[in-house]
């Protein structure tokens, strides 16, 4: 095989999961460390090496970090070249520079990886393909067309109506985020999504006992009715 076809195999092959989990952004995501240790196995399968490099150009007045990703076949001088950028940013909370430099090279690094192994960055390799689900008939109940769209179930509907409540929070707002008309609406990923901003939010105590006053009574003050 030349080349190109090793990189193919290696393409069309490789697996990299996104196994890691941002707490704070509620999301996962792969690391340039999560590609480089699955992608191993297949390196050595085809004969072939790979190395990654960084370095910092300028362009305009601002400062990059260029990331390289090279596929080097072992069995004969040919190899592909992929790059890939990513600034710094002005300022990044808890960190201090070295940290923001090293976040931001292993942040090109990945992308430069993605190009040249053809990872699609928005959805893993190994993601099952989602069956095409029939609209649901006129006449059926709101917990089949539920099921059918993959929505929430009712349990879980009734936990996010208590979770607002304990927070003192209109449903209104779940709607507004999420962009539907109902909370029945909610995807099972948005109903996870909204249950973890829940979980960060205190608990409203409840109002206290209206206080009771003595009146003083008034002969000059007209009834009600």
């Amino acid at each position: 095989m030349n080349v190109h076809e090793k990189l193919l195999h290696v393409q069309q092959n490789l697996k990299a999961p996104k196994s890691q989990y941002n707490k704070f952004g509620d999301f996962h995501y792969r690391s340039c460390e999560d590609i480089q240790e699955a992608v191993k196995p297949l390196l050595a399968e085809v004969k072939a090496i790979l190395l990654t490099g960084d370095e910092i150009v300028q362009i305009g007045s601002r400062f990059y970090i260029k990331a390289t990703a090279i596929f080097q076949d072992t069995e004969s001088p040919e190899c592909v070249i992929n790059t890939a950028f990513a600034r710094e940013n002005e300022e990044k909370p808890k960190m201090d520079a070295a940290q923001i430099t090293g976040s931001c090279s292993s942040y090109a690094r990945k992308y430069a990886l993605n190009g040249l192994f053809c990872i699609d960055d928005s959805k893993d390799p190994d993601t099952q393909e989602q069956k095409p689900v029939a609209p649901a008939q006129k006449g059926t109940s709101w917990q089949q067309r539920s099921q059918a769209r993959q929505q929430v179930t009712k349990e879980d509907l009734d936990k996010l109506c208590r979770e607002a409540e304990r927070t003192g929070t209109d449903l209104s707002k779940v709607c507004v985020r999420y962009k539907v008309r109902n909370i029945k609406e909610l995807t099972p990923e948005q109903y996870q999504r909204a249950m973890s901003a829940f979980r960060k939010m205190e608990t409203i105590p409840p109002p206290a006992p209206d206080e009771q006053y003595e009146l003083d009574f008034n002969e000059n003050e007209m009834p009600f009715r």
